[in-house]
């Protein structure tokens, strides 16, 4: 079963207070559900109108690739030309740059994906963690 409306509100509520605790720069926040398709969004107050966006390609490419966005960033950088092609067939939509997790049940079936723009890849893959974990799932 996909990540559910509830679930991923609570995950970007949770993203988004771990956010406002460490003092980073306005945020936005983007679950996507395991077809790769938009189940809650929020964009702080102050982020610059590309930050969904971004976010959304960042959890796109982890959900359409099966991995995380740190690692996903990891492959570009050994098959640039391969990145590159799905990048191009993918319209725009595909950001393999650090800053979203798969979202798993216990049983470890992903069912989405989440992605965070407005810090450090770094930062935006922290909050990400942070909310899935709080809403009782698994960053993956």
């Amino acid at each position: 079963m996909p990540v559910t409306l509830d679930q991923a509100n609570r995950i970007i509520a949770a993203a988004l207070a771990r956010s406002a605790e460490a003092g980073y720069k306005p945020m936005a926040v983007v679950v996507l559900d395991d077809a790769g398709h938009v189940k809650a969004v929020q964009r702080q107050d102050g982020a610059s109108m590309l930050r969904v966006d971004i976010a959304t390609g960042k959890a796109w490419a982890a959900i359409g690739m099966g991995a995380a966005s740190r690692v996903l960033t990891q492959r570009a950088k050994d098959l640039p030309a391969f990145f590159n092609a799905i990048a191009a067939s993918a319209q725009g939509k595909f950001i393999p740059q650090t800053g979203a997790v798969l979202i798993k049940e216990a049983s470890g079936q992903v069912i989405g994906a989440v992605g965070a723009s407005g810090g450090s890849g770094d930062e935006d893959e922290l909050i990400c963690v942070a909310g899935v974990e709080a809403a009782g799932l698994q960053a993956g």
